[in-house]
C-alpha cells in the first residue's frame, strides 16, 4: 500500500480528492480556526495553497529563499498556538501560512502522513537571517515549552515547538539526478538544485549555519542512544509514528524487535498519537502473554520523549509475501492439480488465522487491524502469529477501528470484535483475489470477487458466501439503473457490461468518464489521481488530467465534449508557475493533444512557453522530460507545418544521448529507472521515430544502445518471463516494467533485425500473460497488458485472440459500476479514477487498441502489422474522429 494515498480518500465516498476540499462546515474539527475568521489588515492578501492558507502583506518583498521557521502542535494546543502567532506576526508584516483546521491538521500529523511533511502547523517568512533570529528568539519565548509533534526535516528551536529549515520560499522546480521534477532552491553558483525535504535536517554544503542556531545544533547532535542495552540493526519499516526495527539485546545476543512511538505523531482515527497506540500494544499483548498466536513484551523504555517497546523477534513471513510467491494466477495457464493444491492451502492458512484471534478474543482482546501484512506464517507454514496490536482494544466491546488496511477496512457500525469478523471474511476472499480494497468503494464487489474464485479455483462455494453475506451485511448498494435496456448486464448482473461487448462497453466508460466530469471546478475536470493534486496542473496534463481522457475519448471514436475542452482551455490560458514541460506531466503533452482536437492557436502558445524554458537539467525520460517533449514537438511539426519545431525535437534527442554517455569519470551513468516512461526505452522511442523522419542510422543505434540497457536491468522468471528486476520486486507492467520495454523493442525491429531483442520480446510476451495482475490500470496493471498483446508482432504462444480475450476478462476483475456505468478503480484500489494512467480512460483506450474497428494507440506507438489480427466486431464500427 501507498500510505500517501489514504489521506485523499476522506473527501470524497468515490474518488480520490484533495484534504482541502473536506467541508469548512465547523462540524467534526473542520471549521476554520478562530484567528483566521477575524478580517485582515489592509494590504494583506489572503490564499489557499493546496492544504495551506497563506497570508502575506503585499507591500513586503521576501526573498526567493532562506531560513524558515516551523512551528509544531498538537490538536488541542494549535488554536491557541495560532492566535499567539498571529497577533506576533500580523502587526510586524511577516508573512506566514497555516493548517487552516483541525482536520488538515490531525491529516499532516496522521500514522500514514508524509513523514517530511509531519507536524508542520505553522509556517513563517523571514526577510532575512537576522529577522529570523528575532522572530525565533520572540516565539521560543511566547510559545516554548507548548508540545507539538517533533518535525522531522527541521533543526529543533529550544525545546520546541519552534523549528527551522533552509528552503525554498517561492514555486520552483528542477529536475534531480534521476530526472524527477523537485522543488528548488539556487545553490551558490546561481544553479536550481532540489530542495531536499527527507525526514532528517540537512544543511546546503555551501551555507553556513546562523552563529545562533549554533547551540540548537549542538543539542541536537548530544542526543543518542548509547545507554540502553540494545544495538539497532537495521530499520524494518517508518511510519510517522515512528520506526519498526531489527535490533540485538547487547545482554544476551537475542535477536528482538524495537518500535518507537513518537509523541503528538502517527495519529489514529480517534486522535491517539504513535506513543498511546504503542502504549495500547503493550497493555494488549500482555494481556495475550502465553499464547503462541501473539509476540511477549520483552522491555518498554524512554529515550527522551519517545517510547520504545522491545518484542520477541518471530520467525516467518508476512503472509502477503507467501501469497505473493504461490499464488497460481501469477502464472499464464496454472493446472487443475496446482490450483487445487492452492486452495487447499488458503483455506488451511485461513483456519489458523481465524483460531488465532478466537484465541485472542477469548482474553477479551480485539485485534482491529487484522490483514495479510499483520500475520506472520511460519517457514514450515503450519502456525501463524498476530503482529501490529497498537489499534488493539483490551474488554471493550464497543471499541472502534481506529487504523486500518484499507482492504480490511470495517464499516463505521462494526464495533468490537465484529471489527475482526469483518476482516476474516475479507481474508477469505482475498487469499484468492487480493482485491478487496474495492470494498471501500462498494461492498458489493464482494459477491462478483466471490462468483470470480469460484470460477477459478476450486474452493468450497460456502467458504465464499458465507464471506459475502458478513461483508455486505447492512450495506445497500449504490443506486443502479432497472429500467429495462437502461444497460447491459455481465455474465454475473454485477457490472453493466462486458468488456468484450464493444462498442457497448466503449459507450458505458464514456458515459462514466461524462458523468463524472466536474468542468464547474479550477483544479480538475475528470477525477483521477492523487498527482493531480500534487503536481502542478495535475488536472490538466496527459497522464491524469482531462488532456489523456479528451484523447482516450476521441481515439475510442466516442462523441466529442465540449464542455471539457473549453476547460482545458481555461486551465493552460495561463499555465501556473512550476507546471511541467514533460509529455505525460505537463505542457508538450497538452499542447499536442489540443493540437489534435483542433485547438491550434493555444497548442502553440504552449508550445512557446515550453521552448522558451532551460532544457538542460530536464530528465530524458518519456514521462517529463526530453524523449515525451522530442517527440510532441516531432509531431506538432507536422501536423502544424512549423518545421523549426523538428529541429527542437533533434536538440532533445541530442540532450538525451548526452545524457547516456559515460560520466565524465568513465563509469556508466546509472539509470534510475527502466521501463517505457521513465527508462532508457522511451528514448529509444524518440530516436525511433526521428529515425523514419530522418533515415540517420546513428539514431537507430542510440535506440538499440538505449535497449539494451533497459533490457540489462531485467531478469528472468521461472517459466521464462522476462520482467523489470527492482531488487526486493520484478515489474511486467507496461509504465516501468518489461511490457513497456517490448512495445518499443516492437518498433524497433520493424525496421532493423537484432536476435538478442527477438528472444526479449518472447520473454516479455510471457510475461504479459499471467491471469492476475494487483491493479487494472494502464501503466501499472491489466490494462497495460491487453494493449500490449493486441498491438505486439511477436506472434506465436500468448497473442492469440484467446489470449487477448483472457486478458480482456482479467481487466473486469478491477471494474466497479459508477451510477450504471462501467468505471474502474484508481492506484492502491481504494477509489475509482477516469484519468489515462491509472483509471478508466487507460482502460478505454486499451481495449480500444484490442476491440475497435481501427486499433487505437498510445501516443508515438501506433498500431503494427501483426502477425494474425482480429476482425472487427462489426463492419460498420465508427472510426476515430478526425483531428486534423
Amino acid at each position: 500500500m501507498n500510505e500517501g494515498y489514504a489521506v485523499f480518500c476522506d473527501a470524497d465516498r468515490q474518488f480520490y480528492d484533495a484534504p482541502y476540499r473536506v467541508a469548512e462546515d465547523g462540524h467534526g474539527g473542520r471549521g476554520l480556526y478562530a484567528p483566521l475568521r477575524q478580517p485582515l489588515p489592509e494590504g494583506w492578501q489572503q490564499r489557499r495553497v493546496g492544504d495551506w492558507m497563506a497570508f502575506t502583506p503585499a507591500y513586503v518583498a521576501l526573498p526567493s529563499q532562506g531560513w524558515k521557521i516551523h512551528i509544531s502542535a498538537t490538536l488541542d494546543n494549535a488554536e491557541s498556538i495560532l492566535a499567539r502567532v498571529w497577533d506576533y506576526c500580523v502587526p510586524r508584516s511577516i508573512a506566514f501560512k497555516c493548517m487552516p483546521n483541525r482536520y488538515l491538521l490531525h491529516t499532516r500529523n496522521a500514522k500514514y502522513g508524509d513523514r517530511g511533511s509531519s507536524g508542520k502547523f505553522i509556517t513563517i517568512y523571514p526577510a532575512d537571517d537576522e529577522q529570523c533570529r528575532t522572530v525565533s528568539e520572540s516565539l521560543d519565548r511566547l510559545l516554548g515549552g507548548e508540545p507539538g509533534p517533533y518535525i522531522l526535516t527541521d533543526l529543533r528551536y529550544g525545546s520546541g515547538p519552534v523549528y527551522l529549515r533552509y528552503g525554498s520560499f517561492t514555486v520552483r522546480n528542477c529536475y534531480d539526478e534521476e530526472g524527477q521534477l523537485r522543488p528548488a532552491i539556487e545553490d551558490a553558483n546561481g544553479r536550481l538544485v532540489p530542495d531536499r525535504r527527507d525526514p532528517t535536517f540537512y544543511i546546503p554544503p555551501w551555507l553556513t549555519l546562523p552563529d545562533f542556531l549554533e547551540p540548537h545544533l549542538a543539542a541536537r547532535s548530544d542526543q543518542t542512544v548509547a545507554e540502553i542495552p540494545y544495538r539497532f540493526d537495521r530499520a524494518l519499516h517508518f511510519s510517522n509514528g515512528g520506526g519498526v526495527y531489527l535490533a540485538t539485546d547487547t545482554r544476551t545476543d537475542e535477536k528482538v524487535v524495537i518500535k518507537e512511538g513518537r509523541p503528538h505523531a502517527g495519529l489514529a482515527a480517534d486522535g491517539a498519537d504513535a506513543v498511546t497506540r504503542l502504549e495500547r500494544e503493550r497493555d494488549a499483548l500482555v494481556r495475550l502473554s502465553g499464547l503462541s498466536c501473539t509476540p511477549e513484551v520483552h522491555d518498554w523504555f524512554a529515550v527522551d520523549d519517545h517510547r520504545f517497546l522491545v518484542l520477541e523477534f518471530v520467525e516467518g513471513r508476512p503472509l502477503n509475501r507467501f501469497f505473493a510467491h504461490r499464488h497460481p494466477l501469477i502464472e499464464p495457464d496454472p493446472t487443475p492439480q496446482v490450483l487445487a493444491d492452492y486452495t487447499d492451502w488458503a483455506i488451511r492458512v485461513h483456519g489458523l488465522v481465524a483460531e488465532a484471534v478466537a484465541d485472542i478474543h477469548a482474553r477479551g482482546v480485539v485485534f482491529n487491524d487484522l490483514h495479510l501484512f499483520n500475520i506472520m506464517l511460519s517457514e514450515d507454514e503450519a502456525s501463524v502469529v498476530l503482529l501490529d496490536f497498537e489499534a488493539a482494544s483490551v474488554d471493550d466491546a464497543t471499541s472502534r477501528q481506529v487504523v486500518a488496511n484499507p482492504g480490511f477496512v470495517a464499516p463505521p457500525e462494526r464495533r468490537g470484535p465484529d471489527v475482526d469478523t469483518y476482516a476474516l471474511a475479507c481474508l477469505r476472499i482475498a487469499l484468492f483475489l487480493p482485491l478487496t480494497s474495492l470494498f471501500t468503494v462498494d461492498r458489493a464487489k464482494a459477491a462478483h470477487l466471490a462468483e470470480i474464485a469460484a470460477a477459478q479455483f476450486p474452493v468450497p462455494r460456502a467458504f465464499l458466501d458465507e464471506a459475502v453475506e458478513e461483508i455486505t451485511r447492512g450495506y445497500t448498494a449504490p443506486h443502479r439503473p432497472t429500467t429495462p435496456g437502461s444497460f447491459a448486464t455481465g455474465d454475473d448482473g454485477y457490472l453493466p457490461v462486458r468488456l468484450g461487448d464493444w462498442p457497448r462497453s466503449r459507450d458505458s466508460m464514456a458515459a462514466a468518464l461524462l458523468a463524472s466530469a466536474t468542468p464547474h471546478r479550477e483544479d480538475r475536470c475528470f477525477p483521477g489521481d492523487i498527482a493531480q493534486f500534487t503536481v502542478e496542473g495535475g488536472g490538466s496534463c496527459f497522464a491524469y488530467g482531462a488532456a489523456g481522457v479528451l484523447y482516450s475519448l476521441a481515439e475510442t471514436g466516442a462523441a466529442p465534449v465540449p464542455e471539457a475542452e473549453e476547460w482545458l482551455l481555461r486551465a493552460t490560458k495561463t499555465p501556473a508557475s512550476g507546471t511541467p514541460l514533460g509529455f505525460y506531466d505537463g505542457l508538450s503533452g497538452i499542447a499536442w493533444v489540443l493540437e489534435r482536437l483542433g485547438h491550434r492557436a493555444r497548442a502553440l502558445d504552449l508550445v512557446d512557453l515550453l521552448v522558451r524554458q532551460d532544457w538542460d537539467t530536464i530528465g530524458p525520460d518519456l514521462h517529463g522530460g526530453l524523449a515525451g517533449i522530442g517527440l510532441a514537438l516531432d509531431s506538432l511539426a507536422t501536423s502544424t507545418g512549423e518545421r523549426d519545431l523538428h529541429e527542437r525535437a533533434l536538440r532533445c534527442a541530442q540532450l538525451a544521448a548526452d545524457a547516456g554517455k559515460p560520466a565524465p569519470s568513465g563509469a556508466p551513468r546509472a539509470t534510475a529507472r527502466a521501463g517505457l516512461l521513465h527508462g532508457a526505452s522511451g528514448t529509444a522511442l524518440l530516436y525511433i521515430r526521428l529515425y523514419e523522419s530522418t533515415k540517420d542510422a546513428t539514431l537507430l543505434d542510440l535506440a538499440a544502445d538505449a535497449l539494451r540497457r533497459d533490457l540489462a536491468r531485467c531478469k528472468r522468471a521461472v517459466g521464462g518471463a522476462l520482467q523489470v528486476d527492482e531488487g526486493r520486486r520484478t515489474l511486467p507492467y507496461l509504465g516501468a516494467g518489461s511490457v513497456g520495454i517490448g512495445m518499443v523493442l516492437d518498433d524497433y525491429l520493424a525496421l532493423r533485425d537484432d536476435e538478442q531483442f527477438e528472444q526479449a520480446r518472447v520473454g516479455i510476451v510471457e510475461a504479459a500473460q499471467a491471469k492476475f495482475y494487483a491493479q487494472p490500470n494502464l501503466f501499472r496493471g491489466a490494462a497495460g497488458m491487453v494493449m500490449h498483446l493486441a498491438r505486439t508482432t511477436t506472434g506465436g504462444p500468448g497473442t492469440h485472440t484467446a489470449d487477448l480475450d483472457r486478458q480482456i476478462e482479467s481487466l473486469s476483475w478491477g471494474a466497479v459500476p459508477y451510477q450504471g456505468h462501467l468505471a474502474f478503480a484508481g492506484e492502491q484500489m481504494m477509489r475509482l479514477s477516469m484519468d489515462l494512467s491509472s483509471g478508466t480512460a487507460g482502460c478505454l483506450l486499451a481495449l480500444g487498441s484490442a476491440l475497435h474497428g481501427t486499433p487505437v494507440h498510445l501516443p508515438f506507438l501506433p498500431p503494427l502489422a501483426r502477425p494474425q489480427n482480429r476482425p472487427p466486431f462489426s463492419e460498420t464500427e465508427a472510426k476515430p474522429r478526425s483531428h486534423k
